[in-house]
């Protein structure tokens, strides 16, 4: 009998304002807004059914391959986290415990710690992937949810929501983060003319691979916790910059948009020590003297990609001076679709 193969794919994002406020305890709270928007670059996952008694991860980006014997429940401590914590709720949920004998193969489009929420795109396209496989009916809130509760519940990783269902939907999208774990996705009717303007206004570069995302995340979710007066109402201001992103974009407000960046990336800075660091403002200032209006860290901070606005017509030099810098540059093309999976022939 010919083994089944099926693969899947969920884009990466770009934060445009609110990220901070899908962590709790803020949203459980206050109440969350996040704006941001899939791009080209993606998390891939490929399951192949085995006619041996094994279980095989496969991590390719990483060069990482984790080989075990099946079995309804895998140690999540040491091996491919991501991939045995996706496979243990599969088999509990909706398997019945039974485990499964299969190869799994996932690479990402970007590097680990590259704030473009690349872990959680994995643990998506993983979810599809599994779904596509065992033909199960999950829709697009049931995908984005398993996967936030195997990341962050399951496996204890810090961060917040909006990478999962970022992956999942696709698009530009307006997300509230509410109390009970309610989410609510608001797709964004952009004119294509404003969206063709902010892709074409829009560069990334690395600044350096983010060793402290997670420890800033915890030190933004402590302060919340402590009622920090001065994380509560960066916090505030950066919600509320969410709003006011999401009107700049449908007006396609180039100008207004580069006001709240500038804005939201100062509140962002307020929230916890590494956010920015020497190399990033230097990077940031360069950015600026040479045709940018206006910038941030993608993610949490500390590393990763800096997403950069500027006027169309500056973007060469942009580019020229950031790459003569020995700076990664890259274009940034968005796209409409979520997380997507088939099988194989």
């Amino acid at each position: 009998m010919a083994m089944k193969r099926v693969r899947a794919r969920a884009p990466l994002r770009l934060g445009f304002a609110g990220g901070g406020t899908d962590l709790s305890p803020f949203c459980d709270e206050f109440g969350g807004n996040v704006v941001n928007c899939t791009i080209t670059a993606y998390a891939y996952a490929v399951i192949q059914e085995r006619e041996d008694w094994a279980l095989t991860f496969h991590a390719n980006d990483i060069e990482s391959v984790d080989e075990t014997t099946p079995s309804p429940r895998l140690d999540t401590s040491i091996g491919l986290a991501l991939h045995r914590g996706v496979y243990n709720r599969i088999v509990h949920d909706f398997n019945k415990g039974r485990p499964l004998s299969i190869d799994v193969f996932t690479s990402v489009d970007a590097p680990p710690g590259s704030g473009l929420g690349s872990s959680s795109a994995l643990v998506v396209a993983l979810v599809k992937a599994f779904a596509e496989l065992l033909r199960l009916p999950l829709g697009d809130y049931d995908i984005a949810k398993l996967a936030f509760d195997v990341e962050r519940v399951d496996l204890g990783m810090a961060g917040g929501k909006q990478d999962h269902y970022a992956a999942a939907f696709g698009g530009v999208n307006f997300i509230e983060f509410l109390s009970s774990d309610r989410v609510i996705v608001n797709p964004l009717r952009i004119h294509e003319s404003h969206l063709l303007e902010m892709e074409s206004s829009i560069m990334i570069c690395h600044t350096g691979r983010s060793r402290l995302s997670s420890s800033i995340i915890e030190m933004q979710t402590e302060s919340m916790k402590r009622s920090d007066a001065e994380a509560l109402s960066a916090l505030q201001q950066i919600k509320q910059d969410s709003v006011e992103m999401k009107l700049a974009m449908l007006r396609g407000d180039i100008l207004g948009m580069g006001e709240i960046l500038t804005r939201s990336w100062d509140a962002k800075k307020r929230l916890a020590a590494g956010t920015s660091n020497s190399n990033i403002d230097g990077i940031y200032d360069l950015a600026l003297k040479n045709g940018a209006i206006a910038g941030k860290i993608s993610g949490a901070g500390g590393g990763g990609f800096m997403m950069l606005l500027t006027p169309p017509e500056r973007r060469p030099q942009l580019a020229r001076k950031l790459a003569e810098s020995g700076l990664t540059v890259l274009p940034v093309q968005f796209t409409h679709r979520g997380v997507e999976a088939w099988t194989a022939a």
